[in-house]
């Protein structure tokens, strides 16, 4: 079947424009044709890298001729004034489009997302450990999964100190903090961290403070006999894009406006960041959300006029985030573990009783190993 169904050089060579079969045309630039081509002499063949800058690249670049072979799947190209010839396939040109209609005023998430609630996610994407180690296939279907909730589970895990850093292992490396490569989430006297007690604590990102924050945290269940202490998980993105929905105003407000987080340590340990509860790319895309009750310091970048409704945006949010139908809510038994996107999935804890035990164990990782590990398996 024929994939392109013709091929015209437009703009006096500095574009062309690609008709396929269902009607529908595509343009592309000679400057970005060329920066992008596949030859041993642009890019190493070993490694992909580029070889060249664009500062290689004449700006009087141009296409002189162009052809498509009979199957429709690959064209060539010829330009000048550097004589180079340049051949692209239909599955890499369709993968690497550019020219569509952009709508720079509508928040967006990506494509590979999906935000959910407690009645919308009817099933928590689980796998065993032992079958996440020997099936490949079983592992990147659950590492896909992950990805598009932004929240998994592991079940059968082993009940010893430190599994938290195999478990890590399956996607990518352990990001190292002040609190070690991995940290004791129990109750302790003095504790450094409202996360060390066995206070309840609100739906929060970890580690707001940071700069950049870890992205991927994980928590493993050693212990667990005392009464209470039920994880929960909400969608951030869905929180957003909810508070989006019910006022623009106070949506506008999150992403225009920096909060600062602050977390201090005795005189060893001194974190400081700034960021938007509201994380939205310069083309509008939702990349992450930044809330957390305990480590915000005095907001100081929103105008005195603007103030009152930023606290006004900030309590509404905050309602949406403890609203019980955002929620999905369970208990961790030993050797059990939840993986989460931290720059989009809050999670929180029910207080939990003084008798018996809890005993979580965790660490963070970063959010390209796991993109990685999909994209190689």
């Amino acid at each position: 079947m024929k994939l392109f169904k013709s091929i015209k050089i437009i703009d006096s060579g500095k574009a062309i424009l690609l008709s396929k079969k269902d009607g529908s045309k595509i343009r592309y630039h000679s400057i970005w044709l060329r920066d992008n081509a596949d030859d041993a002499k642009t890019r190493d063949k070993n490694n992909g890298q580029r070889l060249i800058s664009v500062s290689n690249v004449p700006v009087s670049t141009y296409i002189q001729s162009a052809s498509l072979d009979k199957k429709g799947k690959n064209i060539t190209l010829n330009f000048l004034p550097n004589k180079k010839q340049v051949k692209f396939s239909f599955r890499w040109l369709e993968k690497n489009v550019y020219d569509k209609r952009q709508n720079n005023s509508k928040v967006w998430i990506h494509q590979d997302l999906k935000t959910w609630s407690k009645t919308s996610l009817k099933h928590i994407p689980i796998i065993n450990y032992k079958h996440a180690k020997s099936d490949k296939k079983l592992l990147v279907k659950w590492l896909k999964s992950l990805h598009r909730y932004g929240f998994a589970k592991i079940i059968g895990c082993e009940k010893k100190s430190g599994t938290v850093i195999k478990i890590a292992k399956l996607f990518g490396y352990v990001r190292e903090t002040n609190y070690g490569r991995w940290f004791d989430v129990k109750s302790k006297l003095n504790a450094v961290n409202l996360a060390y007690t066995n206070l309840g604590l609100q739906a929060h990102t970890d580690n707001p403070y940071r700069n950049p924050v870890p992205t991927m945290q994980i928590l493993h269940c050693l212990k667990s006999s005392a009464r209470g202490g039920d994880s929960k998980v909400i969608d951030g993105f869905k929180a957003a894009l909810r508070l989006e929905k019910e006022n623009k105003k106070y949506f506008n407000l999150l992403s225009k406006y920096c909060s600062h987080f602050e977390f201090k340590e005795k005189k060893n340990v001194h974190l400081k960041s700034r960021f938007p509860m509201i994380e939205l790319s310069p083309d509008n895309e939702l990349t992450a959300i930044h809330f957390n009750n305990r480590s915000i310091a005095p907001i100081i970048d929103v105008p005195y006029n603007n103030m009152p409704d930023y606290y006004k945006a900030y309590r509404k949010f905050s309602r949406i985030i403890d609203d019980p139908d955002m929620a999905i809510t369970f208990k961790l038994i030993p050797g059990e573990c939840f993986i989460l996107d931290n720059t989009r999935v809050l999670h929180a804890r029910t207080t939990y009783s003084g008798t018996g035990s809890r005993w979580l164990q965790g660490c963070y990782a970063d959010k390209d190993g796991l993109l990685s590990t999909i994209s190689t398996l």
